[in-house]
């Protein structure tokens, strides 16, 4: 009952704290709480699921935690999830940052935003995608002749 009640007053903590910066100008701390919450909601569950099957493995006597496929279309199939997990992390960064953006409605407070934060990470999208791109080329081989 503890663990439950500090999850609630944490989670709590945070939305109280994010909506309390909605009063100021959206910066680059802003963009973050943004990126936070879009991987948080994309990759909560695979992250504490990662945790648990290592914590287990190691405090509790469990099974050795499952490893990502090597190779393969299992090895394709993980890497555009993992990417398709990001894309929804960054749909719903982008997304609350344009809301930030329309709230706020001043270009020069949410200059950070639209000039710095959305920009890196469309970079770091791009650059994501070269994992399931590569992988995918890998297993297709080279082109016959």
């Amino acid at each position: 009952m503890l663990m439950v009640t500090l999850i609630l007053a944490c989670e709590i903590g945070f939305w109280v704290v994010l909506g309390a910066g909605l009063v100021g100008s959206a910066g680059t701390v802003h963009g973050l709480a943004a990126v936070y919450l879009g991987v948080s909601v994309a990759f909560g569950h695979s992250m504490m699921r990662w945790a648990d099957q290592r914590f287990a493995h190691r405090f509790a006597g469990g099974p050795p935690p499952v490893k990502p496929p090597k190779s393969g279309s299992a090895r394709v199939r993980y890497e555009w999830r993992e990417w398709g997990k990001f894309m929804l992390a960054y749909a719903i960064a982008c997304g609350v940052m344009a809301l930030l953006i329309f709230v706020v409605s001043t270009p020069e407070h949410t200059a950070a935003l639209w000039r710095d934060t959305i920009p890196t990470l469309s970079v770091v999208a791009g650059i994501w995608l070269l994992w399931p791109l590569s992988a995918t080329v890998k297993k297709s081989g080279p082109a016959a002749s």
